[in-house]
Formats: structure tokens, C-alpha cells, sequence
């Protein structure tokens, strides 16, 4: 099985909500800002429990907030 990419759509989102900074969403989510940076930059991928949270935050369906798209496996 190959690997699987995740993508997201925070950045945008955080601009749609009056500009939230990335310290405001971790404050309502319950994480640290640097953990938001992360999964906005696609370096960490965050539980389903916390995907849910972020995606109640923006009132949008977890579909509009995280994709993802199967990788092949380069071997």
C-alpha cells in the first residue's frame, strides 16, 4: 500500500474567520501553536478526535478542512 498525503485547508480558513491567528485556533482546539503549524505545513498529522475539533471551529464539514490523495509507493 502506498502512502497517503494529507492536505488542509486551515490557512485559508483561519483567513475566512476574521483572520484568526494560528494561537487563537490552538487555544480553541486545545493544542499548542507550534502543533498548529505543523499540520498546517502537512509535517504532522492530527488524530481524528483533534480533525474534528478543528473543522467544528470553522463550522465546516471535516471534508472541506483535511483531503487526502493515495501515493504511490516510489519501491
Amino acid at each position: 500500500m502506498g502512502k497517503i498525503a494529507i492536505s488542509n485547508n486551515i490557512r485559508k480558513l483561519r483567513f475566512y474567520h476574521d483572520e484568526m491567528t494560528q494561537k487563537d485556533l490552538a487555544a480553541k482546539v486545545g493544542v499548542t501553536r507550534q502543533t498548529i503549524v505543523a499540520i498546517e505545513n502537512a509535517k504532522y498529522s492530527p488524530s481524528l478526535e483533534l480533525a474534528f475539533r478543528i473543522a467544528y471551529v470553522f463550522d465546516s464539514p471535516l471534508e472541506e478542512v483535511f483531503t487526502y490523495e493515495p501515493k504511490d509507493d516510489p519501491l
